[in-house]
């Protein structure tokens, strides 16, 4: 058969990845604290955005006065300033179509359930920043951080520290208590090699050894042990109650783990009622000293979205504000900056370059934010009697049952849902807490929810009593007699995913502490 070139002419489809595509996927399943951070970025690169965070802002007109400070400029600035419009009031219907012609990608694209909207705007969203602190109006500017008056906090080290001048007097034993110091993790364990230390100080390892026993008594109590049975038995040392029967216990923590009791009391040496003793001890110890010194900052959870109930029985679903990102498109800056500048130049390039990046973040900011408000409603209207009545109603869901309901695809609902919490009257939730799996009924009934079902046995074996304390089988029966159709394997499974123990040892527990309190 000849080889010959041949001309053909074939249609055919085919998704392209196009980097606004790409950004509005990972706008979904950013968190507020990475959108922030991703919004700082874009702020830096593009003159035209402007973001707010707090008392502070990053406007066009502050980088354009540090790099022409003439006055020509500062005045235009103070003339521009009071022209800013937010995003969502200033993206007129023209600035959509050429966005979506001069683009290479259509913004249908990114979000196929919606229509590209005629003008971006959101005067609900609106009205929520505004309301912010630094948001808009009704902001005096007199708000201040509480946190600018927190004195600062010492350090594991800085305590250390202040302490060795008292307990060593000779340069040499300073210096090998400064490296071991040094060593030291944020729990207060050392995991340095003595040896390695000591030969590359120059010193021998009983000097090091010595050091180090006499650091052992620093405060807190526990600090440069190097295992947890070491860092007890300091504590207990300092109490005055490292007895061997003490000894004995902490040096098999592993059977301690696994509660075997008889083990335990002969190795020791010990009754019953002892031993109870002994654990109560061991249990007013700390097993990590250092923690308490811990100067890292603490970040609360955010949620991203808020239920309320409202008076007619509803309930009133809204995005927090402390979650939005508050993003400006000067459109002012740009025309000034516009007619300065020759068309067909690079200039020009870039300021158009510029306005197109700027509305597609912000449309996708928008779009981002409508997204999770129909994904946590819906997830609402699912999950309404758990709402009213607790973990016990909570539903059966999953991601295929939220996307047919609001036209959308799993995997879009699936990074909606990533790292996204949820503010209700019963606490605080991540989205994906809603999305159980099914566990059926034996009476031909609804569904139940594998969360709620370990919620029920939880209950069970917390009320339970030393005289009757449940199996396996017992939970199975119960569960039945109440509609829930499961295994016993699966009771097994969610009872050791929980860290409950067998009902052999919860029952030598309960008879242990029963008898300890003289009943």
């Amino acid at each position: 058969m000849a080889l010959s070139a041949s001309l053909y002419l074939r249609q055919s489809q085919s998704l392209v990845m196009t980097p606004q595509l790409m950004q509005s996927i990972q706008l979904l399943q950013m968190t507020h604290l990475e959108l922030n951070q991703f919004i700082a970025q874009e702020v830096e690169k593009n003159p035209l955005l402007e973001f707010q965070s707090g008392d502070e802002m990053i406007t066009a007109q502050d980088r354009s006065a540090r790099e022409d400070p003439s006055p020509a400029s500062g005045e235009a600035g103070s003339d521009e300033a009071a022209g800013q419009s937010d995003v969502y009031d200033s993206a007129t219907s023209s600035a959509g179509e050429r966005l979506s012609d001069q683009l290479d990608a259509d913004f249908a694209n990114v979000f196929p359930d919606d229509t590209p909207p005629q003008r971006a705007d959101a005067p609900e969203l609106l009205g929520q920043w505004k309301s912010m602190p630094g948001g808009g109006e009704g902001d005096n500017g007199e708000g201040y951080d509480l946190d600018d008056f927190v004195a600062g906090r010492k350090s594991l080290r800085d305590v250390l520290l202040e302490q060795l001048p008292l307990a060593l007097s000779a340069p040499g034993d300073r210096l090998i208590a400064q490296h071991l110091i040094d060593q030291l993790d944020e729990a207060g364990y050392l995991h340095a090699d003595l040896t390695e230390m000591a030969a590359r100080l120059g010193a021998t390892n009983e000097d090091v050894m010595r050091v180090l026993l006499n650091l052992q008594q620093f405060d807190p109590p526990g600090v440069f042990a190097r295992t947890l049975s070491e860092c007890l038995a300091i504590q207990l040392r300092a109490r005055d109650r490292l007895d061997p029967a003490m000894e004995a216990l902490i040096a098999n923590l592993e059977l301690l783990a696994r509660r075997d009791f008889a083990s335990l009391k002969k190795i020791c040496g010990v009754d019953e009622e002892d031993l109870v003793d002994m654990l109560a001890e061991i249990r007013q110890l700390d097993p990590k000293p250092g923690t308490s010194f811990e100067t890292s900052v603490t970040e609360s959870i955010v949620p991203d979205v808020i239920v309320r109930a409202a008076p007619d029985g509803a309930w009133l679903i809204a995005l927090n504000p402390d979650a939005l990102p508050r993003v400006l498109v000067n459109h002012d800056y740009f025309a000034e900056i516009s007619r300065g500048t020759q068309k067909n130049s690079a200039d020009q390039a870039f300021l158009s370059e510029c306005m197109q990046n700027a509305n597609w973040l912000t449309r996708s900011l928008d779009q981002r934010a409508r997204t999770i408000m129909k994904v946590a409603s819906e997830i609402v209207r699912q999950q309404d009697a758990f709402l009213v009545n607790g973990v016990d109603h909570l539903r059966p869901l999953n991601l295929r049952i939220v996307a047919d309901a609001i036209k959308m695809h799993e995997s879009t609902v699936s990074r909606v849902t990533s790292n996204k919490y949820m503010l209700t009257p019963r606490g605080l939730f991540e989205l994906k807490y809603f999305f159980t799996v099914s566990i059926g009924s034996n009476e031909n009934g609804d569904a139940h929810s594998a969360e709620s079902v370990r919620h029920r046995i939880r209950t069970m074996i917390q009320q339970e009593s030393a005289d009757a304390v449940l199996s396996d089988d017992d939970i199975v029966d119960m569960l039945k007699q109440t509609g829930v159709d499961i295994a016993r394997r699966t009771v097994a499974k969610y009872r050791e995913a929980m860290n409950i123990p067998s009902s052999v040892q919860r029952r030598r527990e309960k008879r242990a502490l029963a008898k300890a309190a003289g009943f």
